[in-house]
């Protein structure tokens, strides 16, 4: 199934009246203006979509930052924004798709097949001259039935030991992988022997994703080949699924580690590693540490969870 849709193939259905569902997923990690954004202009018929009230619990230490809703909560949240049965939803940002690609995500894995990410988001939209709106909009209410387990995730527990017989990429920023900067988790670091694998690597400069042969050779570069089992996580499974969907585009299905680092560093049992190496700098991966870390603040560190 396809993940992509571009501007003009998204406006082109909107103009023969084809049943669509758009969700406006604008969110960016330390800030709290994506509804205002939204308000100011957004796609025709565009329902908001708040990432931390709508597609997340509450952080719990023991769970992350970002803990999957229940599919009870997430099935109310679906049929507020108007989805029924059968429906192709469309979801966007302004952000590369960084945040829309978690609704993407909590989508497929309840069950719904015909959900793309828009291509670009926003920004192509305007790009292609096509307009906007202000203003709320409110659906009528859905009657879509959602389900759980349909894309594959993993526990922390296998995410200790995925290096092992698979690859484990880090979706975060370098700088927060290799221990430079910790904006908002209590320590530093990566998880021991994940592959820093920045989402941004994903994307040109117009938010877009690249094409499909280059991100099989972006990937390959990190270890993986058709056989590979793959999983991925970030800061707290938002971004997270941003790489699942550009390996998606590659032709791999990876697992998506839902608590990430968020869960994993808050687990003082939990070894972390420090530098640009998988296992850490020293043999052995001598660098890892259980102890809290300073934190600090990076331009670009990441632009989700």
């Amino acid at each position: 199934m396809a993940t992509l849709m571009s501007a003009p193939e998204l406006h082109a259905r909107l103009k023969t009246g084809d049943r669509t569902v758009l969700l406006d997923v604008r969110w960016v990690l330390g800030r709290t203006d994506g509804q205002i954004e939204y308000l100011a202009g957004h796609l025709p018929g565009a329902v908001f979509v708040d990432l931390p009230t709508e597609l997340a619990d509450h952080a719990q230490p023991r769970l992350g930052r970002h803990p999957l809703p229940s599919a009870e909560r997430f099935q109310e949240a679906a049929r507020r924004w108007g989805i029924n049965d059968g429906d192709t939803v469309v979801a966007y940002d302004n952000s590369g798709s960084m945040a829309a690609a978690r609704v993407w995500w909590m989508l497929r894995n309840a069950g719904v097949s015909s959900v793309y990410l828009l291509d670009g988001g926003l920004a192509a939209w305007r790009a292609n001259g096509y307009a906007v709106e202000p203003g709320e909009v409110i659906s009528g209410a859905g009657n879509v039935t959602l389900g759980e387990g349909n894309m594959p995730a993993i526990t922390e527990l296998e995410a200790a030991q995925w290096h092992s017989d698979g690859v484990l990429l880090d979706a975060r920023a370098g700088e927060r992988y290799r221990g430079e900067v910790e904006p908002i988790d209590p320590r530093a670091g990566h998880i021991p022997g994940a592959v820093s694998a920045p989402t941004t690597g994903n994307i040109r400069a117009d938010g877009t994703f690249l094409p499909a042969d280059q991100l099989r050779q972006r990937f390959k570069e990190m270890g993986l080949d058709m056989s590979t089992s793959v999983a991925v996580y970030c800061g707290s499974g938002v971004t997270a699924s941003h790489e699942i969907a550009a390996l998606e585009i590659a032709g791999y299905t990876a697992a998506l580690f839902p608590g990430s680092f968020s869960q994993w560093s808050n687990n003082t049992a939990n070894p972390v590693v420090v530098g640009s190496e998988p296992l850490g700098e020293g043999a052995g991966g001598a660098d890892a540490h259980a102890g809290p870390s300073g934190t600090s603040t990076s331009a670009g560190s990441s632009v989700g969870g």
